[in-house]
């Protein structure tokens, strides 16, 4: 059992496992190495002058092993609420449950529709369909957020990384019963 479980490993996804695991959370990534940032170069990212996609999300998920967050090479096809739980089921047959779960898909929506969660127009070029989330994060389905371009911000990996943060500690925060703050001094 997980305490939160997030599909997709772009700059939304790894940025929220960073922020879970380093909480101490029991964090599960699960990912199918099509992302569209592994196909970019990134000249506008606040910290790094340039840097290829690939290896802005090779150092993503770095930082977020360090911390204790565990990957896993695989597609989620489908996910179901289970009482107090979310089930994930993957194409390689594995069912992981977890308390949480953040979609952090990118442009896709297609798993998202087939489990039921609320979907709607997308704003941003390119971006057909969104997950309708709230101001949090929080999708239709109890446990089940979203995070980062299909939950309908902009796709700079900037804003995208920050928003899989930004869901990440208000998850943690729910599970804490406190508001959540991760500040490291010098």
């Amino acid at each position: 059992m997980y305490d939160i479980a997030i599909i997709g490993a772009g700059p939304a996804g790894a940025s929220a496992a960073i922020y879970a695991a380093k909480a101490g959370k029991k964090t599960l990534v699960i990912d199918n190495d099509q992302g569209v940032t592994r196909r970019a170069r990134i000249k506008n990212h606040y910290g790094v002058e340039d840097i290829t996609g690939p290896d802005l999300v090779d150092l993503g998920h770095r930082q977020a092993k360090a911390f204790g967050a565990e990957f896993v090479k695989d597609k989620a096809v489908q996910l179901s609420k289970n009482g107090e739980t979310v089930s994930i089921v993957t194409e390689g047959g594995t069912t992981y449950e977890a308390k949480h779960v953040i979609l952090a898909t990118g442009f896709a929506t297609d798993l998202a529709e087939k489990s039921g969660i609320a979907t709607k127009p997308g704003t941003e070029p390119r971006v057909k369909t969104i997950v309708d989330v709230d101001a949090s994060g929080r999708t239709n389905i109890a446990g089940i957020w979203a995070a980062g371009t299909c939950a309908g911000v902009s796709v700079h990996t900037i804003i995208t990384a920050g928003d899989g943060a930004k869901v990440a500690i208000n998850i943690i925060s729910e599970l804490n019963g406190a508001r959540y703050v991760d500040h490291d001094v010098l």
